[in-house]
């Protein structure tokens, strides 16, 4: 009866051991795992671009439309102000309109209101391109001190005025 109270216990102990063991590796297992969770790179979504705020009560002066500098003394101008109305200076003429800086740096520029006066041939054309270009406007953009509206009708570029 000892002999088989001792084999007992041997076995008891032996299994004891045996279960101990293979928790210690799922244990290792486990932390391994968690390990290589914690390395493997993770999926970060992409920022998206700090969104800017147009510059509402600024007046900027032209400089040049498609890459081709204003010329003369008379360059076109614009001011938006807080309420959403934009006037200016074609060059010859004045200017007024409602526009909207909206969503994702774009802009919509409502019909314009226009004087008429009379103005050289050159600088009527000009004036033209100019008013097309605004009038058909879709993206902005502040590029350094420079104004950048990107329209249908080609790039305007502005400074600021002081």
């Amino acid at each position: 009866m000892k002999a088989m109270q001792v084999a007992l216990a041997a076995g008891a102990v032996a299994l004891l051991a045996s279960a101990t063991q293979a928790s210690a590796q799922n244990m290792m297992g486990y932390g391994q795992k968690n390990r290589d969770k914690a390395n493997a790179p993770q999926y970060i979504p992409p920022m998206k671009a700090q969104e800017k705020i147009f510059p509402l009560d600024s007046t900027w002066t032209a400089v040049s439309l498609n890459g081709k500098p204003f010329a003369g003394a008379e360059r076109p101008s614009f001011i938006i102000d807080k309420q959403y109305r934009a006037r200016g200076f074609g060059g010859c003429n004045t200017f007024a309109a409602t526009a909207f800086p909206l969503k994702e740096q774009h802009l919509a520029v409502g019909p314009l209101a226009l004087t008429k006066r009379s103005c050289d041939k050159a600088v009527g054309a000009s004036e033209m391109q100019f008013l097309t270009a605004l009038r058909t406007s879709g993206q902005w953009d502040l590029v350094g001190s420079q104004l950048v509206i990107k329209s249908q009708a080609g790039e305007l570029r502005f400074d600021r005025a002081l």
